[in-house]
Parts: structure tokens; C-alpha cells; sequence
């Protein structure tokens, strides 16, 4: 198990400043220094609420804390950038619309305090993210495409709603008969929202204006995938250059580079997520990049694998360099912590969680521990103190 290494006064100097360089990715995907090693880590679920488990990033321990937010199907999470609140999308069953609730974070105990909820103004809400500023969260709503944008106020309180709707189809009758919106993720810059959609096989662009607290049409308004190709998640370099989308519908991480003026995206690369010469059924669910932004990791729901790609710096080309099997079938959400040592993933179907470590080259190694909580979907992670 990674933990620091202390071996004589020099060290016991040096580690401070060890930790102070560490990087952090939050949910929104903005960097930001950390010296923290002890955090709160709340699960989304398909259940009854969202749980929380306190980790120890010294040596990967997680103690639980049990539900700490009542909230119907809180499928994924976000905490703004102070670490102050968490928003969750509610995915209500049957034909109404979903919710996003708001709460208040206690770092202390980790108890969350509802704050207020709000209609998604549309079906299926599955994610939801917070710009740099805190100042709005922005949900996707899959089952009828709306990208809805939430003014936030100094409490954290979510305001009216600006419902940004799609319209169309693609090549696939059963999953892409109309827009299905599967995430909402602000650019490094905060100036341009990336909406992927499944069912248009499109990543539709927004343009951020924080000062009014408003999404405005974007020139270009999406790039174009392959059809039959079902985008559903995005990373983005951190310095903006570049864009990898992974495809649900086909077993495929997609490359763009990217125009940071116009926010516009350029296809240069499809590599798949399987071991060469695999054949059974896979739908890949998430996709993240390391704190450096060396490494991406895809999940595969159907042999339960994470794949893992090495990143060129200058290209921004990928190549597979291992393919790590969780133990389970559906690891849908999957997240690396505040440090960059360990990685998270939650495994749908079983109901569990899993813990890998990360080593130096970006490859994955179970640690053999094993979390039961209802449905895992999403982790967010909020450190116990404030940083200096």
C-alpha cells in the first residue's frame, strides 16, 4: 500500500511541500493544489439516498459513515470548488421529471444538510457539474436531451432554470430515436459547456456567461461522431487541447483536438476500449484523465475491465497499455482521488465498490478491498479541513 516514506529529519521537512504539490481533480474537472490526506468521500446510488465513508489517502482506508443524504436515485454528484455544497441529480421513476437537490456540507461530521430542490425540467437527470465559479450547476437530462443550466446563490440554493432543448435522431432505432443528453461538463477555461449526446451522436456546445448566469448557443453548436457511435462521457485535457469522448453504443474512446477560442472540436483518433480479439457484449461507461493529464481510463460494462491509455503530450494520441479487470460486470462510475494514488469503481450490479492503486506508469492494481453500498453510480471527495 503507497504511503509517504520518512526516513530522517530531511524528509519529515520536505513532506509538507511533497503534499502541497500534489494535484486534485474535482467533479467539475478543474486543478487545484491539495496537501490534504483525509477526506469525505459521498457515493451516488441508485437507492435511498447518499452515503459517505471517510478515506484515508496515506493508506487507502475507508471507514463508513452510513446514508447522510435523503434523496430518491441520486445517480451522480457534484461539490463545488470551496467544498461548501453537493448537488444531486434524482432520477424519479415513471413518466414525470427529475430533480436536483442541493445540500450543505458539514466537514466535520460529513453530514449533509438539505438546502432546497428543483425540477430538471425534463426526464432521466444523470449528471450534473458546477462551474469554476460556483456561481451556476449545470444537469443533463438523458431521458427527453435537455441541458438545463441552475443559477446558484451565495448559499448554495439553486435558482430558476434555463432549459436548453435538441432535436433529431441517429442511425440506431432502438437507443437514438431523439436526443439523449448524457453529461454537462464546463470547459478548463470555463467559457464553453460539453453536452454529449447519445442519441444524436453529437457533443453539443454551450457558451458560459457567468455574469448572467446563462448558457448562450455556441458557433460551432457540436461536433459530429460517427453514427451508430452513442457518445456518452468527456474528458478534456487540462490544458484545453484535447477532448476524448467515450462511446456507449460502440466500444470506442474518440480524440478530438481543440480550438480553445471557438470551443470547436476536430476528430484525429478512435481507439477501442477491448483487448484485441473480444467479442461479447460491452457498453463503456466513463472516462477520466489522471491529475497530470498522462494517463485515461475508460470502463467497460459487460467483462467488468477499466481500460487504460497513455496520452501524448503533443498529439494528444492514445495508446492501450493495460486492460484491468474489477472483479465485477458493470463498473459504471469511476473516479480518481484528490492524490492521484488511488482509483474508484463502483460496480452498478453488485451493488460494491472497488479500490485500485495507481503506479507511476498509470496502470491499475486491486487492492483487494471490497465496499457494499446500493447501486454505486459517482464519487465526490471533499477534504475533512480547508487548505491553506
Amino acid at each position: 500500500m503507497w504511503k509517504p516514506k520518512i526516513c530522517d529529519s530531511k524528509s519529515l521537512i520536505l513532506l509538507p511541500l511533497i503534499w502541497a504539490s500534489v494535484f486534485a481533480i474535482n467533479s467539475e474537472g478543474f486543478s487545484k493544489v491539495t496537501n490534504q490526506a483525509d477526506f469525505l468521500v459521498y457515493v451516488g446510488t441508485y437507492g435511498d439516498g447518499i452515503f459517505g465513508y471517510r478515506f484515508n489517502a496515506h493508506d487507502g482506508s475507508l471507514n463508513p459513515l452510513g446514508l447522510l443524504g435523503k434523496i430518491g436515485n441520486p445517480s451522480f454528484l457534484a461539490v463545488d470548488r470551496g467544498d461548501r455544497f453537493l448537488y444531486a441529480v434524482s432520477e424519479v421513476a415513471g413518466n414525470q421529471n427529475g430533480n436536483v437537490g442541493a445540500f450543505a456540507i458539514d466537514r466535520g461530521s460529513g453530514a449533509l444538510k438539505p438546502l432546497n430542490t428543483e425540477s430538471a425540467e425534463g426526464k432521466s437527470p444523470c449528471h450534473v457539474s458546477v462551474d469554476k465559479t460556483g456561481k451556476m450547476a449545470f444537469v443533463a437530462n438523458y431521458g427527453t436531451g435537455e441541458a438545463v443550466s441552475f443559477p446558484l446563490d451565495a448559499a448554495g440554493n439553486l435558482g430558476q432554470a434555463q432549459v436548453m432543448s435538441a432535436q433529431g435522431s441517429s442511425v440506431n432505432p432502438e437507443r437514438q430515436k431523439g436526443p439523449h443528453a448524457h453529461e454537462a461538463v464546463p470547459s478548463p477555461d470555463n467559457r464553453f459547456l460539453y453536452v454529449p449526446d447519445l442519441g444524436l451522436d453529437q457533443i453539443r456546445i454551450y457558451k458560459i456567461d457567468t455574469a448572467a448566469k446563462k448558457l448562450t448557443p455556441n458557433n460551432p453548436p457540436f461536433a459530429k461522431l460517427p453514427p451508430g457511435n452513442g457518445p456518452r462521457h468527456i474528458a478534456l485535457s487540462p490544458d484545453g487541447k484535447f477532448a476524448y469522448v467515450v462511446n456507449e453504443l460502440k466500444s470506442v474512446v474518440t480524440v478530438f483536438s481543440r480550438n480553445r477560442s471557438t470551443g470547436a472540436l476536430n476528430q484525429t483518433q478512435e481507439v477501442s476500449t477491448l483487448p484485441q480479439g473480444f467479442t461479447g457484449d460491452n457498453a463503456p461507461a466513463e472516462i477520466l484523465m489522471d491529475n497530470a493529464g498522462k494517463f485515461v481510463y475508460a470502463s467497460n460494462r459487460g467483462p467488468g475491465t477499466i481500460a487504460v491509455f497513455s496520452r501524448s503530450s503533443g498529439n494528444g494520441a492514445l495508446t492501450q497499455i493495460q486492460v484491468a479487470e474489477t472483479g465485477g460486470t458493470t463498473p459504471r462510475g469511476v473516479v480518481i482521488d484528490p492524490t492521484g494514488h488511488f482509483l474508484f469503481a463502483g460496480d452498478q450490479k453488485s451493488s460494491k465498490f472497488v479500490v485500485f492503486q495507481i503506479d507511476a506508469g498509470g496502470k491499475l492494481t486491486l487492492t483487494g478491498k471490497s465496499f457494499d453500498v446500493s447501486s454505486p453510480v459517482s464519487f465526490v471527495f471533499v477534504p475533512t479541513s480547508i487548505s491553506k
